[in-house]
């Protein structure tokens, strides 16, 4: 930065072509564009619209355009553009949905020439014909382009490309009457302009919305792309079909791109957020970016190079309100910082390594690879041009595949894709969710998440919910646990019992008598000598009975035993229902605390065990909240997500829910769902993507599923939009539904072609398409089934 203010001040003799510098401007810039002579450059934003002269120490302020006291929102601009063949002349796009041109040769101060306020919403685009002097097109929110003849008051045409908002049009610098159009649908458009009924062609270029087109300065068919995807795409558009040559992923959403004069194969991009770098690209290496220019520290929102025939120079306007002129020869050289070494383990294992040319010997010094190992050797040379500034490396790539049979790479994910196919995440109770999920991961042979499964339905399940039964199911498959290891359920009941006969052995004949003079009960309790059920026969214990047998072991060892004069005190009357034993208030064993005294003599039962309700009281007392766990659960899912198994960590997320989910920060939360997302993609899990993407609570994941859904249909016949709700076209009055093979109307799943409109039953259009090409109507077209 102190080298830049530097030259801005004119210490350097640099002339104006080779260098960088800069100036502050009064507003954030939104767009800019150059005169013909690269003498002059306009700034257009919300609060700015003036135009600097570009002279030896730097910029020069030499017209402001927001003249009045109280500018209008035809001020507020979302474009501009300077007429190449006109250099008084320029456009702008207002967020009002008007467009303005305005001709710096009139004599007055206010330099506005005419006003077309024909579009609904902001307009996004304009720009003049290159070769027409009176030709300008518009591209808007409402989705419609028009095409204004300056010597009118009005538009000759209006283009609608049935989609949410038009985002970019260029006219073809070598197609007269050609002009394309990208849209926020993902499609790009080629429209004639002396036919606005109905575009030529139509293809997908993005999976999101395509912000920027740019046609190729000298290849006549090269039109390049850029959307939010992250993508720059290269189409040819010589052939029938739009055909992508090359592909440049970049690190955010792409604003703009212009291809480099006298480079064919060099373009410049700007991102629309997060990224604040211009980065110019050689398309035929597209995963690192020829140069850089870092010098913003905002948003950059516009950018063009200075002159059509110098590729040394480019200016940029940003959100920091800065204007700024790059000059290549200080631009930074990523290629240089680069690691000429890498490795890569794929998605099915296949392992991948590059190095430098001179570390990877040749055949000769290369030991054999094993049996079954398959190498690829690719290698990357370009001949070293002297004119380039920058250095070129070569690096060899070899790649080594997994065996293809007996349960190789194959069969390395199946556990991912049956587990994301079978697991619940949403549509039950809680505990149902985990038992279920459990159960599917012990069936696949995964001990350690069906146990993670059980301790979170245990952690966060209601006490009403733990049932006996579910408890023995879920405790069988917890033997693992110290706790359960030192402190098994048959080594309470069997110490029970020894205390039990203890007690009870020189006393036997007077606790029978009393037993015999019971109702049906007695038979019960006859058989039950020595066992555990004492708590819950007939006979009602009192606290001071309870409190002698917890304390037997104690009074052994501190004083001798002496029989006492009665084994039990005298008895009350015995009810015919009698209540529950109180819990005990004290337990001062020296083996089991008091609150595992409580749980293990309420809950006793015939057999030789206890009840693993007790035992689950023992582990995780009922005084504990779920929100005493909450820290467990989040260092748990931390560790599966480190593991590279974020699909545990995302389905426990979304089955917790809020229990869980306000201590993962959203950050952390989107990378895990963007992670597993990609991954179930990949996989081709359509379904279970979407799934999570509705199940999820983060804004920028629900998000996913609902860009560009709105469906525009025009009618197979006229055309025309269907307007209405049904499938009846109300200017032709046919039905759109009809199908090109049978001609009769399909009342099911019904599949057209983007290209041309027609349709029909999904089976039907299959089966023409897999030995026909063109279209079954005979329009013409090629449609292709994907």
């Amino acid at each position: 930065m102190e080298k830049m203010t530097r030259v801005s001040a004119g210490l350097g003799s640099a002339s104006v072509a080779g260098k960088t510098m800069f100036c502050h401007l009064d507003a954030p810039a939104n767009a800019i564009s150059v005169c013909r002579d690269a003498a002059q450059v306009v700034v257009a934003g919300r609060n700015i619209f003036k135009i600097y002269t570009l002279e030896e120490d730097g910029f020069v302020e030499r017209l402001n355009l927001r003249v009045g006291r109280k500018p209008s929102l035809n001020f507020s601009c979302a474009d501009v553009m300077w007429h190449q063949m006109d250099e008084n002349l320029l456009a702008t796009a207002a967020t009002n949905g008007a467009v303005v041109t305005w001709n710096l040769g009139r004599s007055c101060r206010n330099k506005q020439e005419q006003l077309f306020t024909e579009h609904k919403r902001t307009v996004n685009k304009v720009c003049f014909h290159p070769t027409e002097v009176h030709i300008l097109l518009s591209g808007s929110q409402d989705g419609f382009m028009k095409c204004f003849d300056l010597r009118k008051k009005e538009s000759v045409s209006t283009f609608s490309g049935q989609s949410e908002s038009v985002r970019d049009v260029q006219f073809s610098m070598k197609d007269y009457f050609t002009f394309a159009a990208s849209f926020e649908n993902g499609n790009v458009q080629l429209w004639d302009i002396r036919r606005p009924d109905r575009y030529e062609r139509m293809f997908t270029a993005h999976t999101g919305p395509v912000f920027c087109c740019d046609w190729h300065p000298d290849d006549r068919g090269w039109l390049a792309t850029g959307g939010r995807d992250k993508m720059v795409k290269v189409w040819d558009m010589t052939t029938n079909r739009a055909k992508e040559i090359y592909c440049v992923q970049t690190i955010a959403s792409v604003a703009r791109v212009k291809w480099r004069p006298e480079r064919k194969w060099h373009l410049a991009t700007c991102s629309m957020m997060v990224d604040h770098n211009i980065y110019v690209w050689d398309i035929r290496r597209p995963y690192i970016p020829f140069a850089t220019f870092e010098e913003h520290k905002d948003v950059t929102t516009g950018i063009v190079w200075r002159h059509q025939h110098d590729p040394q120079v480019l200016l940029s306007g940003s959100k920091d309100s800065t204007l700024y002129q790059h000059a290549f020869k200080d631009a930074s050289r990523p290629i240089d910082r680069a690691n000429p070494e890498g490795l890569c383990f794929g998605l099915l294992g296949d392992l991948a390594f590059a190095a430098k040319e001179s570390l990877v010997g040749g055949e000769a010094g290369r030991k054999p690879y094993p049996t079954g190992d398959r190498r690829h050797p690719i290698f990357f040379f370009k001949k070293p041009d002297v004119t380039e500034q920058f250095a070129q490396v070569s690096s060899v790539l070899n790649v080594f595949e997994s065996p293809a049979g007996g349960g190789g790479a194959a069969g390395l994910m199946d556990w991912f894709v049956q587990t994301a196919q079978l697991y619940l995440l949403s549509g039950k109770p809680f505990a149902e969710l985990c038992d279920h999920n459990a159960k599917v991961a012990k069936q696949l042979n995964r001990p350690q998440v069906s146990t993670t499964w059980t301790m979170l339905r245990i952690m966060f399940s209601e006490p009403a919910n733990l049932s006996s039964s579910s408890a023995n199911h879920n405790f069988s498959k917890l033997g693992t646990l110290p706790l359960m290891n030192s402190f098994s359920m048959k080594e309470l009941s069997s110490v029970l019992n020894e205390r039990n006969k203890e007690n009870r052995q020189d006393n036997i004949h007077s606790l029978e008598t009393n037993i015999n003079n019971n109702d049906v009960e007695n038979e019960e309790t006859e058989g039950s000598e020595g066992q555990a059920e004492y708590v819950f026969g007939d006979a009602e214990l009192d606290d001071d009975d309870l409190y002698s047998m917890e304390h037997d072991n104690q009074t052994v060892e501190e004083q001798d035993y002496a029989l006492p004069q009665e084994a039990f005190p005298l008895r009350h009357e015995i009810m015919d229902h009698p209540s529950a034993p109180e819990p005990l208030e004290k337990a001062e064993s020296p083996h089991v605390s008091g609150s595992e005294a409580e749980s293990v003599c309420v809950c006793l039962t015939p057999s030789e065990s206890v009840s693993l309700i007790s035992v689950s009281q023992l582990l995780f007392p009922p005084n504990l909240p779920p929100p005493f766990f909450c820290p467990v659960v989040k260092e748990m899912l931390s560790y599966y997500a480190e593991q590279g198994d974020v699909q545990m960590a995302v389905s426990v997320l979304i089955v917790l829910g809020e229990r869980i989910r306000k201590e993962i920060d959203d950050l952390t939360q989107e990378h895990w769902y963007m992670s597993y997302i990609d991954l179930l993609q990949r996989f081709e899990l359509w379904n279970v993507s979407n799934e999570v993407i509705k199940l999820s609570t983060c804004a920028a994941i629900s998000c996913l599923n609902q860009t560009s859904t709105t469906l525009h249909i025009n009618c197979s016949n006229c055309k025309r939009p269907l307007n209405n709700r049904g499938w009846i076209c109300d200017r032709c009055h046919q039905c759109a539904s009809v199908c090109a093979v049978c001609h009769h109307v399909v009342r099911g799943l019904f599949v057209w072609c983007q290209g041309c409109g027609h349709g029909g039953h999904l089976e039907h259009m299959r089966s023409w398409l897999r030995d026909n090409t063109h279209c079954p109507t005979g329009c013409g077209h090629l449609c292709e089934y994907t």
